[in-house]
């Protein structure tokens, strides 16, 4: 009996790696070897080559890559940048760049290019930040930095840790709401 999908890690990376062999020699996709991506990605078949993914990227599940638009008879390129992180359910339109270091939210349609070192998400993308450079598959180095300043100075100078500092404030705000509703009864 499994305890945790992870106990299965080593399956799914295998499967990964053989998938992208497949998309490379087959199809002749450029996704780098240290590119991952669900099993469940879309890649473009109507035009393979014109897919590029870059090094230590992530594509989340059900994302569409699409490197052609057969309506209006083109075919061009679609490049993801290196460390970027595809949300799920994301769309990127053919003849888009997506830069270096790009953070696609999920469920986000990529209609035009993406700089490189921000997050983008909506329909249509929009840049909501820029300047947000990622480490590795899109992890972010100043979310976990950033995390530290959001615990209130009280909480800071008792020594709480993140989780017990977010409760209080949490039920600090609840205390508060209470307090409002049975003033004005």
């Amino acid at each position: 009996m499994l305890k945790s999908l992870n106990q299965l890690r080593k399956v799914r990376e295998a499967l990964v790696y053989l998938k992208r062999a497949y998309y490379r020699r087959v199809w002749g996709m450029n996704i780098a070897k240290t590119a991952t991506f669900s099993l469940s990605v879309k890649f473009d078949k109507t035009n393979p080559k014109g897919v590029h993914v870059g090094e230590r990227t992530y594509i989340a599940f059900d994302v569409a890559i699409l490197a052609h638009d057969f309506t209006r008879g083109i075919y061009p390129d679609t490049r993801i940048g290196d460390q970027c992180f595809i949300g799920a359910r994301s769309i990127v339109f053919p003849g888009v760049t997506i830069g270096d270091g790009v953070i696609v939210g999920a469920g986000s349609v990529v209609t035009r290019d993406v700089p490189d070192n921000c997050i983008v998400a909506g329909n249509p993308a929009k840049v909501i930040r820029r300047d947000a450079p990622s480490t590795p598959y899109g992890w972010r180095a100043a979310a976990e930095e950033g995390a530290e300043e959001e615990i209130s100075p009280q909480h800071r100078k008792r020594g709480d840790d993140k989780a017990s500092a977010a409760k209080a404030e949490t039920e600090a705000k609840g205390k508060a709401k209470t307090d409002v509703e049975d003033a004005a009864a």
